[in-house]
């Protein structure tokens, strides 16, 4: 991670601190929401509809963000479709993979440039409201299949956020180089309750437990020897 940009005077250093968090709805985002309001003074959830099957995973960070209290927004930036609409996660006539999150078979899963559109958008909401860092939920499992969660894209992104406006803003990715694993362990330790949280690319009443995302859910839960408070389809755990 980079260093925070530096800036400000005493007067701004007595205010109260603000970041804003890219919030998905799913178990990643969910725990670093819970480390931001841990970190910060005030917290501001941004959540995007960018045209997912798996929209209800929007529905479950409004109702988390109302639960807590948080400020949330949940921005519609569905147009984005007429320029980038080649994915299994955003087309409904293609098939969602099925099996083992890796390259390989999760390829089609890639949205070109999502991050780095929805940070971009998280990074202006970020000047307009006086904040100071943006949060989001990359992690090393991410690594080799999506590009804008490595920790090229991450440093690169943090350092033309300090120079894009006149308000430097800090980019943060707390579980930059953690395992689904190793995330789950951390948002045990706060305590948290995941059946607050969606993960299953389909989107359907209960968890596939088929796709990458749901295995990979699973074999964190697995690997910590407990069974995961999602309901899913018959059959699967």
């Amino acid at each position: 991670m980079t260093t925070p940009a530096q800036g400000g005077n005493a007067a701004a250093s007595t205010s109260s601190r603000r970041a804003v968090v890219i919030y998905s709805g799913g178990m990643d985002s969910y725990t670093v929401l819970h480390r931001a309001l841990r970190a910060e003074d005030e917290v501001y959830a941004l959540s995007f509809n960018y045209g997912q099957r798996h929209s209800c995973e929007l529905d479950v960070a409004e109702r988390v963000c109302k639960q807590l209290g948080v400020s949330h927004k949940i921005v519609d930036i569905s147009a984005i479709h007429s320029l980038i609409d080649n994915s299994s996660l955003t087309d409904a006539t293609q098939a969602m993979p099925q099996g083992d999150y890796d390259d390989s078979n999760m390829a089609s899963t890639v949205v070109p440039n999502r991050n780095m559109i929805l940070l971009s958008l998280a990074i202006g909401y970020a000047v307009n409201i006086g904040a100071e860092r943006c949060y989001y939920g990359a992690h090393g499992g991410d690594h080799a299949i999506y590009p804008d969660c490595r920790p090229e894209f991450v440093a690169r992104m943090n350092s033309v956020a300090a120079i894009a406006n006149y308000q430097p803003i800090e980019l943060l990715a707390p579980y930059l180089h953690a395992s689904k694993e190793d995330i789950l362990g951390d948002g045990l330790k706060m305590g948290l309750d995941y059946t607050n949280s969606w993960t299953c690319y389909e989107g359907g009443e209960k968890a596939c437990g088929q796709c990458g995302s749901c295995r990979e859910r699973l074999a964190a839960f697995a690997a910590r020897q407990m069974r995961d408070p999602l309901p899913y389809v018959e059959g699967v755990r």
